[in-house]
């Protein structure tokens, strides 16, 4: 009964659909989109965002191309073009049934920004607040190969735990996870998972086409979620894709999420996001005590590399070389190198002012 009182608790759902849900004989599929917008304003006490791929398959069809893009340049380009004709698409059918839309395109060097983040998030939430149906798409025209999210199940996770959602459907095309490739006639539909890593390490060690980038990605996705508290849907495309879910068919496959304590928006930014522009190298005593949930001190600290300013983000490492976590430090690499395995007493003489920590532990994630 508990998967049943997720979905019936769950009030902002983040529906990913990506472009092979989109696609129908090479073009966007708007009798798909039709239903979805039918189904979202059927359900006015619900806040639904969708993040949507189909920006190259829109510029494909409106450019009258032969063939996919295969440069990154041309890729860029012609999503610069689809994401307009794609929105257009949207709006113009979700407005048909009084349903408004607007338009975000992200990428993970800016969500990897703590400013930028915070500014998403208040965004993200004001559209919500006007009643405003939120379509997000990585933003293809200016991503290039090393800073795109690589999937927008990725994003839509990403997008899941910046949106504080209840609930991510994920749209699939093989409509949930199987125990073989769906083509399979004996493959059965796993209707439930309640630990994500067994899953994701069976789609690993799997040689069929489950276990080839498509599936296992969704459930790397469904990780990142799942460890926010955040229950995920897959789920096959069909006309009654909402409806099934809130009317608690039977219906792909749920994943529960994490029991774990949920972590605060600034960890979950740290844990997922930040990219460190340091390194910490702490003792033994300290690697203990940083796992018991304490602050990182001076006296704690051997090592300092990198160049980084008050507020940056550093990777912890323990003294074997593993990184242990990160954290936001409170004073540069000049005056930490200063003071590294000083009493805290000594540091603040050091540096003429009082330093009670380096890290506190409230901007501190340990793995």
């Amino acid at each position: 009964m508990e998967k049943e009182r997720f979905i019936k608790q769950a009030k902002r759902i983040v529906i990913k659909i990506g472009s092979q849900v989109l696609d129908k004989n090479d073009d966007i599929d708007t009798d798909f989109i039709k239903s979805l917008a039918d189904q979202i304003s059927a359900y006015p006490e619900k806040e639904f965002i969708i993040v949507s791929s189909g920006a190259v398959l829109a510029g494909v069809k409106k450019l009258k191309l032969q063939s996919k893009p295969k440069t990154i340049t041309e890729k860029q380009a012609v999503a610069s073009v689809g994401q307009a004709y794609l929105m257009q698409i949207y709006d113009k059918i979700f407005s048909e049934r009084k349903l408004t839309v607007g338009q975000m395109l992200l990428t993970v060097e800016g969500l990897q920004d703590r400013k930028r983040y915070l500014y998403a998030k208040d965004t993200l939430n004001k559209l919500i607040e006007f009643n405003v149906v939120p379509i997000i798409n990585e933003n293809d025209a200016i991503a290039v190969e090393e800073i795109v999210f690589g999937d927008n199940d990725y994003l839509a996770a990403h997008v899941s735990v910046l949106a504080d959602a209840d609930l991510m459907v994920i749209v699939s095309t093989a409509g949930g996870l199987y125990t073989d490739d769906p083509s399979n006639p004996e493959a059965k539909l796993i209707e439930e998972v309640e630990d994500v890593d067994s899953a994701i390490n069976y789609a690993k060690s799997s040689k069929s086409k489950f276990g080839t980038g498509g599936m296992r990605s969704k459930l790397e996705a469904a990780k990142v979620a799942t460890s926010h508290s955040i229950p995920v849907m897959i789920v096959p495309k069909t006309e009654r894709l909402i409806h099934s879910i809130f009317s608690l068919e039977k219906i792909g496959t749920f994943i529960y999420p994490s029991k774990h304590k949920k972590m605060s928006g600034k960890k979950s930014w740290l844990a997922l996001l930040s990219s460190p522009k340091g390194r910490v190298v702490v003792d033994k005593g300290a690697e203990k005590a940083l796992k018991e949930g304490k602050s990182l001190l001076p006296g704690g600290i051997k090592d300092v590399e990198g160049i980084f300013n008050p507020k940056d983000t550093v990777a912890i490492v323990n003294e074997e070389g593993i990184i242990i976590g990160k954290g936001i430090v409170k004073i540069g690499y000049k005056e930490l190198k200063k003071i590294k395995g000083l009493k805290t007493e000594e540091a603040s003489k050091v540096l003429g002012k009082n330093i009670d920590e380096v890290i506190h532990r409230d901007n501190l994630v340990i793995y």
